[in-house]
């Protein structure tokens, strides 16, 4: 299974660029794992239209509107989806006023980070975090326990 991180808009802070290539590092010690920053959803969209390999991506928004998950449950569905078969799971960060009732429509699935908002970039840093502290759990690797 590939991973793919889309976040809409570009960030221009060194700080958040530095933190998510030290966690794309640590993703890829357990998947192969690719960050797109497209300049809108319709870019977001051709991503996904080019991501399509023998099957189309299962696409995963991320929205004030959907499920929330706690880590666990997260590190779950990402191996339900290895278990599966999946061949890539491309996941979405969206703009600051988040995704159109037709993207949303066009989700696999639409997940939740909480109910406070989150400026996008930071969202974009949460769910690269989630991810690691996901694949850490489905190793049994202490970071998780230990935060």
């Amino acid at each position: 299974m590939k991973l793919k991180v889309a976040c809409i808009g570009r960030s221009k802070n060194p700080a958040i660029n530095a933190l998510s290539a030290e966690y794309l590092k640590r993703i890829s010690r357990y998947i192969q794992i690719e960050l797109h920053q497209v300049a809108s959803e319709a870019a977001f969209f051709k991503l996904a239209e080019k991501s399509r390999g023998r099957t189309a991506p299962q696409l995963i928004l991320l929205d004030s509107r959907g499920r929330q998950l706690t880590s666990e449950e997260f590190a779950a569905m990402l191996r339900e989806h290895q278990d599966r078969g999946t061949q890539s799971l491309l996941f979405a960060v969206g703009p600051a006023d988040g995704f159109s009732p037709g993207a949303l429509r066009q989700a696999d699935i639409v997940i939740s980070l909480g109910k406070m908002t989150l400026a996008h970039e930071i969202a974009g840093m949460v769910l690269l975090e989630q991810l690691y502290r996901a694949f850490t759990i489905l190793k049994g690797h202490p970071y998780h326990i230990g935060h």
